[in-house]
């Protein structure tokens, strides 16, 4: 059987330029009710910041067509297909590149997060693409979203253990034949698995802990974790138990990792749910074509936390101009920066 790793392709970094940047409208106002307007400015907003560094393309369904349009302005590209939610991250391709000119793309199975809401047409959505955009489909016989993985690029993967090898999404495989899956996608040769995600990440509207809201990759050898130091968060036993892992972790070229802590915001309520949002300073989105101007778009919750956490990741990204948009409104629908984009690598 054929796989993107037997044919030389892997995912890269993130940090990797870009062609462009995919993403998909809000689907009517299922998701932030009397608020959507508010959601279509901060998706609005994410694609100005976007746009300033590489194209975008955007997905939207043809009832919502018309004021998407009018809203984006000349920002994106718009292109009219029917699809059931927005968090494109989990539902479009995961694209891998085989380093002599081409790119293809990673169809995995979705099945919304294990089985959370319809979505046929979003499971249909990722070959849809690529069959588009004349770019080779490897299917995965997974079931992941893309927002559960993150690699390095040179062979090194981060997960939380309760998203991928979880009963609702994959039952009857073990470990180590998820791991062979991931592998074969992806190109990776390690996957660290991390303990779990953040509190808010759980319940009925939840991914069941995605790793992109707890840590990411800054660059190999070097990774990203949110923390707090308040014991009495809700967080704190699952994100020191990340950062445990972490810390006692080499990757795939056998280095020690390299961590640096982000203090997330306070807790805030979803009041949708009663529960908490699960707001991330990880959740960014790294902007950039070749030989072009490098961006990272960050999410801000207008709390004390969000300028020690520019500071942070101005430091570990100097090269990169910090464009924030407002965050708060995005984890109000169940997600932020990087769940709404996917990123397409340049050749």
């Amino acid at each position: 059987m054929s796989t993107p790793a037997r044919d030389g392709f892997h995912m890269p970094g993130e940090w990797h330029p870009h062609r462009r940047c995919w993403m998909a409208w809000p689907v009517g106002d299922r998701l932030w009710g009397e608020n959507t307007a508010q959601a279509h400015a901060a998706f609005v907003a994410v694609v100005r910041a976007i746009s300033r560094f590489e194209p975008v393309t955007m997905l939207v369904n043809p009832a919502d067509a018309a004021n998407a349009r009018a809203l984006l302005g000349e920002a994106a590209t718009v292109i009219e297909v029917d699809f059931d939610d927005s968090w494109f991250r989990d539902s479009g391709p995961s694209f891998v590149i085989d380093g002599t000119g081409s790119v293809a793309g990673v169809d995995w199975v979705f099945n919304a997060w294990g089985n959370r809401q319809p979505h046929e047409r979003d499971a249909a959505l990722a070959g849809w693409l690529l069959q588009r955009e004349g770019l080779a489909r490897y299917a995965s016989p997974l079931v992941n979203e893309g927002g559960a993985i993150h690699v390095d690029g040179e062979g090194t993967m981060l997960a939380v253990e309760t998203t991928v090898p979880n009963p609702n999404r994959n039952p009857g495989l073990g470990r180590a034949d998820i791991e062979r899956e991931l592998c074969a996608a992806t190109g990776c040769t390690k996957v660290i698995w991390l303990p779990g995600g953040l509190d808010g990440d759980y319940g009925p509207v939840g991914t069941d802990g995605h790793i992109d809201t707890v840590a990411c990759f800054a660059r190999p050898g070097v990774v990203l974790a949110q923390v707090t130091r308040d014991p009495a968060d809700s967080d704190y036993e699952t994100l020191q138990a990340n950062l445990a892992i972490l810390k006692a972790s080499t990757d795939a070229q056998g280095r020690r990792l390299e961590i640096v802590e982000i203090e997330q915001p306070a807790r805030r309520e979803d009041h949708a749910t009663g529960g908490r949002l699960p707001m991330s300073y990880v959740n960014f989105y790294l902007a950039g074509t070749p030989g072009g101007p490098q961006g990272l778009v960050l999410p801000v919750y207008d709390d004390p936390a969000d300028a020690p956490a520019i500071a942070t990741l101005q430091r570990a990204f100097p090269e990169r101009e910090i464009v924030t948009i407002p965050g708060t409104i995005l984890f109000e629908g169940g997600g932020g920066v990087h769940c709404i984009t996917q990123q397409e690598p340049a050749a």
